[in-house]
């Protein structure tokens, strides 16, 4: 008879753990600021502004600026300042191949690369740029779960006016 009742509890426990493993609720309650300060610059040398935008709200509400810098020794870094979204399993950054993406398909279909799974939910936040990353096709920032492809929010990235006149 303790055999009957064990494994049905066993069961329901075991159902229990992996539920909480894929969906991580505790995550929709539990925020992970971050406030990492712009890179240090050797000498100085003023930072050059290639892109910005301002973060819209997709799946969850997002909000905040996006900016690509380009630094004196020739890297570019995407730079998160006033940014705010929910928390989330699994969430990356990522650079998406179109001028916007309001949905999920947009992104999946255009084609993304991975930066790397996002620092925190709030904060100011760096992530650095691969040389070869062509901006002019990857034009747009989404904040992506993977666990359950959802995009949470997107900045759509404006190129520096001034650099267009160059």
């Amino acid at each position: 008879m303790k055999l009957k009742i064990a494994i049905p509890i066993a069961i329901v426990a075991i159902a229990l753990f992996v539920g909480w493993y894929e969906f991580r609720p505790e995550r929709l309650f539990i925020n992970k600021t971050v406030h990492q300060s712009f890179p240090t610059v050797e000498g100085n040398s003023p930072k050059e502004t290639l892109a910005s935008g301002t973060f819209h709200s997709v799946l969850h509400p997002t909000s905040g600026t996006a900016t690509i810098y380009e630094l004196p020794n020739g890297s570019r870094m995407l730079r998160f300042t006033n940014f705010r979204t929910s928390n989330g399993p699994d969430v990356h950054i990522y650079m998406v191949a179109a001028s916007d993406a309001k949905d999920n398909d947009t992104v999946m279909k255009a084609g993304f690369v991975d930066l790397g799974p996002m620092k925190g939910n709030i904060g100011d936040q760096n992530y650095m740029l691969a040389p070869e990353m062509n901006l002019s096709k990857y034009r747009a920032v989404s904040v992506w779960c993977k666990r359950f492809s959802f995009n949470f929010g997107t900045a759509p990235l404006v190129p520096n006016q001034t650099l267009l006149q160059k």
